[in-house]
Protein backbone atom coordinates (compact mmCIF):
# COMPACT_ATOMS: atom_id res chain seq x y z
CA UNK A 1 0.00 0.00 0.00
CA UNK A 2 1.21 3.75 -0.73
CA UNK A 3 0.84 6.57 0.91
CA UNK A 4 1.66 9.53 -0.13
CA UNK A 5 0.98 12.33 2.08
CA UNK A 6 1.17 16.12 2.01
CA UNK A 7 1.38 18.08 5.09
CA UNK A 8 -1.52 20.99 4.35
CA UNK A 9 -2.44 24.04 5.81
CA UNK A 10 -5.64 23.28 4.65
CA UNK A 11 -7.23 20.83 1.80
CA UNK A 12 -10.91 19.27 0.37
CA UNK A 13 -12.26 17.25 -2.07
CA UNK A 14 -15.26 17.93 -4.68
CA UNK A 15 -17.08 15.51 -6.59
CA UNK A 16 -19.70 17.20 -8.72
CA UNK A 17 -18.86 20.72 -7.41
CA UNK A 18 -19.68 19.24 -3.80
CA UNK A 19 -17.30 19.43 -1.24
CA UNK A 20 -17.53 15.51 0.19
CA UNK A 21 -14.05 16.11 2.79
CA UNK A 22 -12.26 19.05 4.15
CA UNK A 23 -9.69 19.55 6.92
CA UNK A 24 -7.88 22.37 7.86
CA UNK A 25 -3.94 22.38 9.14
CA UNK A 26 -3.04 18.25 8.73
CA UNK A 27 -2.32 16.00 6.37
CA UNK A 28 -3.72 15.22 3.05
CA UNK A 29 -2.79 11.15 1.89
CA UNK A 30 -3.57 10.16 -1.35
CA UNK A 31 -3.51 6.11 -1.07
CA UNK A 32 -2.83 3.61 -3.32
CA UNK A 33 -3.99 -0.26 -3.01
CA UNK A 34 -1.56 -2.87 -4.62
CA UNK A 35 -2.67 -6.02 -5.35
CA UNK A 36 -0.72 -7.84 -2.35
CA UNK A 37 -2.17 -5.30 -0.01
CA UNK A 38 -3.88 -6.99 3.36
CA UNK A 39 -5.97 -5.46 5.83
CA UNK A 40 -2.11 -5.51 7.77
CA UNK A 41 -1.18 -3.22 5.31
CA UNK A 42 -4.04 -0.82 5.86
CA UNK A 43 -2.71 -0.83 9.78
CA UNK A 44 0.85 -0.28 9.05
CA UNK A 45 -0.08 2.49 6.90
CA UNK A 46 -2.34 4.20 9.21
CA UNK A 47 0.46 3.61 11.94
CA UNK A 48 2.67 5.59 9.96
CA UNK A 49 0.28 8.14 8.98
CA UNK A 50 -0.91 8.97 12.13
CA UNK A 51 3.13 9.02 13.85
CA UNK A 52 5.27 10.52 11.06
CA UNK A 53 6.80 13.66 12.71
CA UNK A 54 6.52 15.68 9.69
CA UNK A 55 5.43 18.93 12.07
CA UNK A 56 7.39 21.53 13.10
CA UNK A 57 8.81 21.54 16.60
CA UNK A 58 9.51 25.02 18.48
CA UNK A 59 12.72 24.52 16.92
CA UNK A 60 11.77 24.81 13.29
CA UNK A 61 12.43 20.77 13.31
CA UNK A 62 10.06 17.99 12.10
CA UNK A 63 9.59 16.38 15.46
CA UNK A 64 5.77 16.28 15.66
CA UNK A 65 3.29 13.99 14.39
CA UNK A 66 -0.39 14.18 13.26
CA UNK A 67 -0.93 13.17 16.65
CA UNK A 68 1.22 15.60 18.36
CA UNK A 69 -0.29 18.92 16.43
CA UNK A 70 -4.41 17.22 16.28
CA UNK A 71 -4.17 17.91 12.96
CA UNK A 72 -6.57 16.49 10.39
CA UNK A 73 -6.42 13.66 7.83
CA UNK A 74 -7.95 13.90 4.84
CA UNK A 75 -7.82 10.33 2.66
CA UNK A 76 -8.07 10.45 -1.15
CA UNK A 77 -8.10 7.36 -2.94
CA UNK A 78 -5.52 7.19 -6.33
CA UNK A 79 -5.09 4.04 -7.81
CA UNK A 80 -2.80 5.50 -10.42
CA UNK A 81 0.00 6.12 -8.03
CA UNK A 82 0.26 2.46 -8.20
CA UNK A 83 1.26 2.48 -11.69
CA UNK A 84 3.95 1.21 -13.26
CA UNK A 85 5.73 3.70 -15.17
CA UNK A 86 9.23 2.27 -15.24
CA UNK A 87 9.26 1.88 -18.92
CA UNK A 88 7.61 3.37 -21.97
CA UNK A 89 5.57 6.42 -22.71
CA UNK A 90 2.08 4.95 -21.13
CA UNK A 91 1.47 4.20 -17.38
CA UNK A 92 0.52 0.67 -16.77
CA UNK A 93 -1.90 -0.18 -14.17
CA UNK A 94 -1.45 -4.00 -13.72
CA UNK A 95 0.45 -3.18 -10.45
CA UNK A 96 -3.29 -1.52 -9.01
CA UNK A 97 -5.41 -3.48 -6.88
CA UNK A 98 -8.67 -4.65 -8.48
CA UNK A 99 -11.31 -1.86 -8.08
CA UNK A 100 -13.25 -4.68 -5.12
CA UNK A 101 -10.17 -5.27 -3.29
CA UNK A 102 -9.01 -1.43 -3.56
CA UNK A 103 -12.47 0.17 -1.94
CA UNK A 104 -12.36 -2.94 0.30
CA UNK A 105 -8.82 -2.03 1.76
CA UNK A 106 -9.42 1.84 1.39
CA UNK A 107 -12.57 1.54 3.41
CA UNK A 108 -10.85 -0.69 6.22
CA UNK A 109 -8.20 2.28 6.21
CA UNK A 110 -10.84 4.88 6.51
CA UNK A 111 -12.70 3.31 9.39
CA UNK A 112 -9.45 2.26 10.90
CA UNK A 113 -8.66 5.90 11.07
CA UNK A 114 -12.15 7.40 12.08
CA UNK A 115 -11.53 4.75 15.39
CA UNK A 116 -8.20 5.97 16.00
CA UNK A 117 -8.17 9.62 15.28
CA UNK A 118 -10.91 12.43 16.04
CA UNK A 119 -10.04 14.87 12.42
CA UNK A 120 -10.89 12.41 9.18
CA UNK A 121 -12.48 12.92 6.04
CA UNK A 122 -12.51 11.43 2.06
CA UNK A 123 -12.80 11.46 -0.59
CA UNK A 124 -15.11 9.06 -2.45
CA UNK A 125 -13.77 5.96 -4.08
CA UNK A 126 -13.93 5.59 -7.47
CA UNK A 127 -15.46 9.31 -8.11
CA UNK A 128 -13.85 12.01 -10.37
CA UNK A 129 -12.43 14.47 -7.96
CA UNK A 130 -11.16 17.60 -7.81
CA UNK A 131 -8.32 18.32 -4.52
CA UNK A 132 -7.49 21.14 -3.38
CA UNK A 133 -4.83 22.15 -0.98
CA UNK A 134 -2.18 24.35 0.00
CA UNK A 135 1.04 22.18 0.68
CA UNK A 136 2.97 23.45 3.80
CA UNK A 137 6.29 23.94 3.22
CA UNK A 138 6.08 21.93 0.80
CA UNK A 139 6.86 18.83 2.81
CA UNK A 140 5.61 15.28 0.71
CA UNK A 141 6.58 12.04 1.74
CA UNK A 142 5.62 8.45 0.13
CA UNK A 143 5.25 5.81 2.20
CA UNK A 144 4.96 2.61 1.55
CA UNK A 145 3.91 -0.73 3.63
Amino acid sequence: MKGLLQRVRGARVEVDGEIVGAIDQGLLVLVAVEPADTPQSADKLLHKLLNYRVFSDDEGKMNLSLKDVEGGLLLVSQFTLAADTKSGLRPSFTTAAPPALGAALFDHLLLQAQQSHGKVASGRFGADMQVHLVNDGPVTFLLQT
